[in-house]
């Protein structure tokens, strides 16, 4: 059986779909046979993989940082750490780090993940959802509902929304192929959002 040749320009290319090292690129085209989507879902798995392993090691450094918006009127404050200070001063680490802040400002998330979604909050939403398809049989209103409040998880929590740059993916899958193209569990810690005459 032949070896596959790999060209330059389609490993520089799958590079820059995913943000992955030359290396791996190289290996996923070459387990994909040269086919630019599979070897890009091979390396998305395996920076599932990577992620995970590294989910449970502590992530003490990193940054805080704002965003200012419309002249002033708004801002925004998050915080996310990584493990080491060599990382948080990489110029991968700050494009993260301010792609993060700008989607807090565009898309006004509550909170970073669905587990910190007040209750109360959920079951609002909950019973908006069965209020407007009241008139249906009850074990339809309950797959309706469910489907509706996956949706609002979608809206209200960061690392669920589409990632405004790219919509094919969301925040967690950013964050995970970000954690694999650095070496370093990385953590969104917490953000703020400041509206100008806000209610409080």
């Amino acid at each position: 059986m032949s070896a596959i040749t790999i060209s330059a320009k389609a490993v520089q290319k799958l590079r820059e779909k995913t943000n992955a090292g030359m290396m791996d690129c190289k290996k996923a085209l070459m387990e994909a046979s040269g086919n630019l989507e599979e070897a890009e879902t091979i390396l998305r798995k395996r920076g599932v993989s990577i992620a995970s392993k590294k989910a449970g090691r502590s992530a003490s450094e990193g940054t805080i940082a704002s965003y200012i918006h419309m002249g002033g009127k708004m801002g925004v404050l998050v915080e996310i750490n990584c493990e080491t200070d060599f990382v948080a001063r990489t110029d991968s680490f700050k494009e993260f780090v301010k792609d993060i802040t700008l989607q807090i400002a565009a898309t006004r998330p509550v909170c970073v993940s669905r587990d910190q979604v007040p209750a109360p909050l959920v079951e609002k939403e909950r019973d908006i959802a069965r209020a407007q398809i009241k008139d249906k049989p009850e074990n339809v209103v309950e797959k309706i509902v469910a489907g509706k409040i996956e949706k609002y998880y979608s809206t209200v929590c960061l690392m669920e929304q589409a990632f405004i740059k790219d919509h094919a993916k969301t925040i967690k899958e950013y964050l995970t192929a970000k954690i694999a193209e650095l070496g370093e569990n990385i953590v969104i810690r917490r953000f703020a959002v400041f509206q100008l005459g806000e209610e409080l």
